[in-house]
């Protein structure tokens, strides 16, 4: 078996594990930015082996370059998605916004 028989690259910025709906980010986020263990990363994800784990590291560990590319530009989409979501917040998170404010006045009325 090969290294790369354990994943489905669907394009260039999704790699995800056989047999799951997980991707590479996914993991090693966990394991880069964590310092969590191949151990407690396979624990907190129930679709996915030990083996599995240890792959995707050793995955990240034989094409450190690309990866850490690969997981750069999706730490900077999220940093993208996020700012617009705080730009343009959906109908329920403005609904919620607008309920806490008028929560925030009754509160602030009452302490006068």
């Amino acid at each position: 078996m090969q290294l790369t028989d354990y994943f489905n690259f669907l394009a260039q910025n999704d790699i995800r594990l056989k047999g799951t709906r997980v991707g590479i980010e996914t993991i090693l986020y966990d394991f880069i930015y964590k310092s969590r263990t191949p151990e407690e990363i396979a624990q907190t994800y129930s679709s996915l082996t030990l083996e599995q784990v240890y792959a995707t590291i050793l995955y990240y560990l034989h094409e450190r370059e690309s990866v850490s590319q690969y997981m750069a530009d999706w730490l900077e989409w999220g940093r993208k998605m996020r700012e617009e979501q705080h730009k343009n917040p959906s109908p329920v998170v403005q609904k919620l916004m607008k309920i806490k404010a008028e929560r925030s006045a009754e509160q602030k009325s009452l302490s006068l």
